[in-house]
């Protein structure tokens, strides 16, 4: 049977970025109506015994006033997955890992305010089909080997979530999963694994950093990201509606500043600096809905190449992302993405393509501080930086991490470079 991969804490900020777009809108309708308040669910995971992954694919949340009703009832609210997303478990049982920090963000919905008492987890079954691969599976730690995990009748119509709280006209809720693989499957006398699911539904504080966009941006495929570390992309987020967005259950302290990024579509990229979440709960907010965030036009530039792995192979995650360093200022990451095995006639084992389309014109950035923050691309002059990114990558295939890049990664101007071959070898 195929050995799956396991998921790699060196290409996690990718996920990072990837895994909490999941946005609804929420809000007032504009007339005298009681807005609805939000609830939010996220999924972490105790430490599971004798498995290198337990792996479950969730295809939706949802919720309902009684705790009595049945899938069939009218009267739920879903949180839906589209794509369906499988979810190695035991990624989240370490919460000094960045940037989930043990968390896995299902999405979150608008309810109207009232009293709720029931939750459904929503897996996606098993093909029957022996030669597919299981959407849910184990991979055992002593022989390396993926076994399907079955899942009972009396779960497929969602594994049932007896829980009470409370939504409160125009505030959020959020809720964790708490999912304590080890003690979820069961083996069989027949070798096989069954999932009896042991979950805890546990609220849990919020935290994070609010603001706001201009609505025109929402047709430009806006995406707001909270980075430390050079570009290491800890949370993003899609704005709802009102163009309001919320990053979510950050790593709080004094010792931490958040650079907050935004990009969109035609548009040249906006820097918050310095951002802070100073406790669990503490919300901070960098903009309002009087003065939301707008980014300046720019022209774009399509920048492509090949990235080889050496040693070759095929069966490999290849991360591409674009970076750009602010004069002065940070360095973020502005695009990324994961890159896809060339087919080629005749084909190149271990050869990886990507294309990425840039802003070239001049960032503007701004530094947290009282309201409105003035983002700016001439006090100090970015300039200099437009046009300038510097492309980095990092795979990995099993446990053989790819870090090494061949020529050395160093800022380049995109419109003379729109081509950027390079190599990613092992140690």
């Amino acid at each position: 049977m195929k050995t799956f991969r396991s998921s790699s804490n060196t290409l996690m900020w990718f996920l990072g970025l990837v895994v909490t777009v999941l946005l609804a809108a929420c809000g007032s309708d504009g007339g005298g109506s009681t807005q609805p308040g939000t609830l939010s669910v996220s999924m972490t995971d105790a430490p599971a015994c004798g498995y290198d992954e337990v792996n479950v694919t969730v295809s939706k949340v949802r919720i309902h006033h009684s705790g009595s009703a049945d899938d069939k009832a009218a009267g739920w609210t879903d949180i839906t997955l589209d794509p369906p997303r499988t979810i190695n478990l035991l990624d989240l049982n370490d919460p000094t890992q960045a940037p989930k920090f043990a968390l896995e963000t299902l999405g979150e919905t608008p309810l109207a305010a009232g009293h709720y008492t029931q939750l459904r987890l929503l897996l996606v079954e098993n093909s029957n089909n022996p030669n597919a691969s299981p959407d849910n599976y184990v991979v055992l730690s002593n022989i390396k080997t993926v076994e399907p995990l079955v899942t009972p009748s009396a779960i497929r119509s969602g594994i049932k979530l007896i829980h009470q709280f409370d939504v409160v006209s125009g505030q959020r809720v959020d809720l964790l999963l708490d999912f304590d693989a080890c003690h979820s499957i069961v083996k069989t006398g027949s070798d096989k694994y069954i999932l009896k699911p042991v979950i805890k539904v546990i609220p849990y504080p919020l935290n994070g950093i609010e603001g706001f966009v201009d609505k025109n941006l929402l047709v430009s495929n806006v995406i707001v990201s909270a980075q430390v570390n050079n570009g290491e992309v800890v949370r993003a987020t899609v704005p709802n509606a009102d163009g309001k967005f919320f990053l979510a259950h950050l790593l709080a302290g004094t010792a931490v500043k958040y650079d907050v990024v935004i990009t969109a579509d035609d548009h040249a990229t906006a820097v918050i600096s310095g951002v802070p979440v100073p406790s669990s709960t503490s919300i901070t907010t960098i903009s309002d809905s009087a003065t939301p965030f707008s980014l300046a036009n720019s022209l774009t530039q399509a920048i492509n190449g090949t990235i080889t792995l050496d040693p070759p192979d095929d069966d490999g995650t290849v991360i591409v992302a674009a970076k750009q360093t602010l004069n002065p200022g940070p360095t973020v990451t502005v695009k990324s993405q994961v890159a896809t095995v060339k087919t080629d006639t005749p084909a190149t084992i271990g050869d990886y393509g990507y294309s990425l389309t840039l802003p070239i014109g001049a960032p503007s950035r701004g530094q947290y501080g009282a309201l409105p923050i003035t983002l700016s691309a001439t006090a100090p002059d970015q300039s200099a930086v437009a046009k300038m990114y510097v492309v980095r990558g990092s795979g990995q295939v099993g446990t053989t991490v790819y870090a090494t890049q061949t020529p050395q990664p160093s800022a380049k101007d995109i419109v003379a470079n729109q081509t950027q071959d390079f190599t990613l070898s092992s140690p």
